[in-house]
């Protein structure tokens, strides 16, 4: 379990590097990662399992296929948004989590924010 929880904080490392991003706690101890007002990834309550929640227009067929992601609740979920049980023993390579916040964060921020993000990892 620690090493998954090691997976959970380098992946809200790898969030707060998103241009804007800031860690906001709305909902008792439940972390979420913004930029501007709006939340592009949540981590949920260290007090639980660790999970990710992002949106994926693009890549949501394809996560869903993985055992160990599912719609997100609340109905969220037929709005793109799936959540990662990141104890489970599938969990997708950590390349590719990092990959979904960056899909999440440019769906999520202003144009002139991912673009910055497009033009600093070209």
């Amino acid at each position: 379990m620690v090493a998954r929880k090691r997976v959970s904080a380098d992946l809200l490392a790898h969030a707060l590097t998103m241009p804007e991003a800031w860690r906001d706690t709305p909902w008792a101890d439940d972390c979420v990662v913004k930029v501007g007002k709006k939340v592009f990834a949540f981590f949920g309550s260290p007090a639980h399992p660790p999970r990710l929640g992002i949106k994926l227009p693009r890549s949501t067929s394809f996560a869903l296929r993985c055992g160990s992601v599912t719609p997100s609740g609340y109905g969220l979920g037929r709005s793109g948004w799936v959540t990662v049980s990141l104890d489970s023993d599938d969990i997708p390579e950590r390349e590719l989590l990092r990959d979904w916040i960056v899909e999440s964060y440019c769906t999520i921020a202003p144009k002139r924010l991912s673009k910055l993000l497009d033009s600093a990892t070209r």
